[in-house]
């Protein structure tokens, strides 16, 4: 049903088509090559309701000047080269089938001290002119992050957008130390690149950081225990073990 008016019996069909469908616990059928598949299989997906650490929006949007593309082809090649935009060390290992409604990828993203970390995002919606990722239990955060292409004032936007809390104790102290000026240089990293690759010469992020709500929800203290940071450095502490028991540290498929 549009603005018009009009009653079109396949819009709902369509939006219901973009969502993924509810599931109990995330499964990961086939890991790639090369891919730690750690902390997904068998986890739930969070919201900020199940976080810890104070509510943030963040939003970070580049302007498209000087190109002529309509906001779907933005969203396009974003989707079709979605790892290739971020900061180096940081893999995003999804599916065979694309970024599309309920599909599952692995992260393996760089932690100091040239660590890597182990998890996974659900696709919880997407469209022509957008995508949802949704984060598992674990995760440093619980949310949401949306990415998104519009037109305003005759140019295209390129945007993205985080509503989140940390998902745990230890992710929130990393936050308030170092974590969010982190995570604000992986998405102007990303909007940057993204702005390159579409022939933008010298492209701006602009950042906008939003306290929502500055409680920390203390009934989840025990998100803790999900904390695939601590799961993931167990993981390679064992590695010798092993690889001196014969399987040659290939990555686990349980979290």
């Amino acid at each position: 049903m549009g603005a018009s008016g009009n009653d079109n019996p396949t819009t709902g069909r369509r939006d219901h088509d973009n969502w993924a469908k509810p599931v109990e616990r995330l499964t990961v059928s086939n890991a790639p090559t090369g891919a730690l598949n750690l902390n997904v299989t068998g986890r739930r997906v969070t919201s900020p309701i199940q976080g810890f650490g104070k509510m943030w929006q963040k939003t970070y949007r580049v302007r498209l000047g000087g190109i002529e593309l309509e906001p779907a082809e933005v969203i396009g090649t974003w989707k079709q080269h979605f790892p290739e935009f971020w900061p180096p060390h940081n893999n995003f290992y999804g599916p065979i089938t694309g970024i599309a409604p309920g599909e599952v990828a692995l992260l393996n993203l760089a932690m100091p001290g040239r660590m890597k970390l182990s998890t996974g995002v659900l696709v919880l919606y997407a469209d022509d002119e957008s995508f949802t990722l949704m984060t598992p239990e674990g995760h440093m955060l619980a949310g949401w992050i949306t990415f998104s292409a519009y037109e305003d004032g005759g140019e295209t936007v390129a945007q993205a957008q985080v509503l989140m809390r940390t998902f745990d104790p230890f992710y929130e102290f990393g936050a308030m130390m170092f974590g969010h000026r982190k995570e604000d240089r992986f998405w102007q990293h990303t909007l940057r690149s993204l702005a390159t690759h579409l022939g933008v010469a010298d492209p701006v992020v602009e950042t906008r950081s939003v306290c929502v709500d500055k409680r920390r929800q203390w009934s989840n203290l025990r998100n803790i225990r999900y904390n695939s940071f601590f799961k993931t450095t167990a993981y390679a502490l064992r590695a010798p073990a092993r690889w001196l028991g014969g399987d040659g540290g290939r990555s686990e498929t349980g979290s």
